[in-house]
């Protein structure tokens, strides 16, 4: 799991198992490969990118401000040492129940490490990477044989065709209701990973991180709640002991470094026992779609 590929050498073969699910982002008309290109029959086009990855952002559109190459590497860092690999299980384990047509689309996929986990376990599905960072996207390209990285922005209508995801995953990521419910097939399930209140605990005070809300619940509730039915949550907790490297690594992965001085925060951390217990704490709950036809959404509106 998680072993990036090497470059797609025709500039996107990678993408053509998730073409048919994807639509274009001015008009969500389908979408078709044409040599280096994605194109829709009114004659919109999008150049995929060398790393294999393309972006339907519209001309002049500007996503909100994705992971950074920094925080890429440092993400990839602690994935490679295993310290999620026990979530990326519990995901794996949640979606061997899907059943029906279409692809497993990952919002907020980052490098697809989640993703191909899940793929792992569904053989024969694609696997729609979706993340507003090209630096995360250049990973997700590889990370897997069948996943296709497109980028795009959560807060805008996805370029993904109407009921065309099996699975939606959204792991530590924007949950725009609407949209995840429009892509989502009606027998479909949306798997949502969210922090608990003592995720990183033994890091938070210790570093001044940035806390879960406590409100988080019910906003997740006004975010889903109107387009969605719970059906299952589970806590998954594990406690790791870092050292100082790893610990950083972990830091810097999140929104945290996004606040944090790093002069400060490197000599926090220097000043923490070697190895640090350090708890991953989040809850993974199960969603299907709520009866009824999904709200219309504007090619360009927002999510």
């Amino acid at each position: 799991m998680y072993t990036p590929r090497a470059a797609v050498g025709d500039h996107g073969g990678v993408l053509d198992a998730v073409i048919p699910y994807l639509a274009c982002p001015y008009c969500a008309a389908p979408l078709t490969r044409s040599g280096g290109s994605l194109r829709c029959a009114a004659g919109h086009a999008f150049d995929i990118a060398r790393p294999g990855y393309v972006s339907l952002l519209p001309a002049g559109a500007r996503a909100a401000e994705g992971d950074t190459a920094a925080m890429v590497q440092a993400r990839c860092d602690a994935l490679a040492a295993g310290h999620f690999a026990g979530l990326a299980a519990a995901l794996a384990a949640a979606a061997g129940a899907v059943t029906g047509p279409g692809c497993v689309a990952d919002v907020g996929a980052g490098p697809g490490y989640y993703l191909a986990a899940v793929l792992d376990r569904l053989p024969g599905r694609a696997g729609l990477a979706l993340d507003s960072s090209k630096f995360a996207l250049r990973r997700a390209a590889r990370a897997h044989p069948r996943i296709g990285a497109v980028r795009c922005d959560a807060w805008r209508r996805l370029p993904v065709a109407d009921g065309a995801a099996a699975l939606a995953l959204n792991v530590f990521a924007p949950r725009p209701g609407a949209e995840l419910r429009r892509i989502l097939s009606p027998g479909g399930t949306l798997l949502v990973v969210t922090p608990l209140p003592d995720h990183l605990g033994g890091l938070v005070g210790p570093l001044g991180l940035l806390t879960v809300d406590p409100r988080k619940p019910e906003r997740l509730a006004a975010q889903l709640g109107p387009h969605f039915d719970l059906a299952a949550r589970r806590e998954h907790r594990v406690t790791l002991a870092l050292d100082r490297r790893a610990v950083g690594a972990l830091v810097a992965m999140g929104p945290s470094s996004w606040h944090a001085a790093a002069p400060a925060l490197a000599e926090r951390i220097a000043r923490l026992p070697e190895p640090a217990a350090v708890t991953l704490a989040v809850a993974v709950s199960s969603y299907r779609p709520r009866a009824g036809r999904p709200a219309a959404s504007r090619p360009g509106a927002s999510g």
